[in-house]
């Protein structure tokens, strides 16, 4: 992938950001979202590239748009996945919550393993503590692990976990090992993507969230150097058939951060909230402000972007 088309991903994710942040704190999830994802689609096909939708909004039955195998762009070529959220955190951004965003990830021909819509047991760390976690250990043996690579005591590391029912064990054992924890109602891509950020004081992401979540997460750890393992979590017949469908003949596989994201990725996000590594959208007279990263794996360069938006002149947002 050419890296210019680095920087074209960003206007995509600018736009979603844009979009949906006029939605910020007025208790509609579902327009937010809507407006994300119109926003989104209309950037993509304003971009000369050929792209195909893995990870989605839905299957086609399920999404008027941004489905898993729609096409957009407006090429031929470049040929490039996709892997996108048009708002990741909408509950965040309907009750102006932190750490809401817009992100595109695109990847090389089947770069990304394809997940049905259903949760993945998780474990993300920094470069710090890269190859120290392992799903196959208990929650107390991976904060141990964690602590010695960083060369911390256990009550020195942030754990983030969402705030669901199903983390209760998870949530006591973490505390009877000691360990400090953020607990947060949404996004755990961010949550992910903020543990190679020192400055975020977050260490480890454990718990259970969306699949799609997961390998989008998952490209971006492979841009910053972290490290991830993932794991499907089928709740019932209907999602082992939704597996089953994807060819997936072992439920219980732990998949590494390449298996989830390989070869060249680019990743995108734009705040729409402010979050522990991205500002949100700040609206101006006649304009607003965006705070964005656009990371690439191949070389892991970072680039943080702050874009003016003179809406006389961008009729599009």
């Amino acid at each position: 992938m050419d890296r210019n088309l680095a920087l074209e991903v960003v206007r995509i994710t600018e736009a979603a950001a844009l979009a949906s942040a006029r939605w910020m704190g007025k208790g509609n999830e579902e327009e937010a979202e809507m407006a994300a994802a119109y926003a989104m689609k209309k950037a993509f096909n304003s971009i000369s590239f050929c792209g195909t939708i893995i990870i989605g909004e839905g299957e086609k039955e399920e999404a008027p748009m941004l489905y898993i195998g729609e096409k957009v762009g407006s090429a031929d070529f470049p040929k490039i996945d996709i892997a996108l959220s048009p708002l990741e955190g909408t509950t965040i951004c309907a009750t102006g919550g932190g750490n809401a965003m817009s992100v595109v990830v695109f990847a090389e021909d089947g770069g990304f393993l394809q997940v049905p819509n259903i949760y993945m047991e998780k474990i993300a760390v920094g470069p710090a503590a890269k190859e120290v976690v392992d799903l196959k250990k208990s929650p107390t043996e991976n904060l141990k692990a964690v602590a010695k690579a960083k060369n911390v005591y256990i009550q020195d590391l942030t754990v983030v976990i969402l705030n669901r029912p199903r983390h209760e064990s998870l949530i006591k054992e973490v505390r009877e090992a000691g360990a400090r924890i953020r607990l947060i109602s949404d996004g755990d891509v961010a949550a992910a993507i903020a543990t190679c950020f020192e400055e975020t004081g977050i260490d480890i992401l454990m718990g259970v969230g969306g699949a799609s979540e997961g390998i989008v997460a998952a490209a971006a750890l492979r841009c910053l150097g972290g490290f991830m393992q993932g794991r499907l979590i089928p709740r019932n017949q209907d999602d082992i058939k939704k597996v089953q469908k994807q060819g997936i003949l072992d439920i219980n596989r732990i998949y590494l951060i390449e298996d989830m994201a390989s070869g060249n990725v680019m990743f995108a996000a734009t705040g729409v909230t402010n979050g522990d590594f991205l500002n949100g959208v700040r609206f101006f007279s006649g304009g607003a402000e965006t705070h964005s990263v656009v990371m690439r794996s191949k070389t892991r360069t970072i680039r943080f972007i702050k874009a003016r938006h003179f809406f006389d002149f961008k009729p599009l947002y």
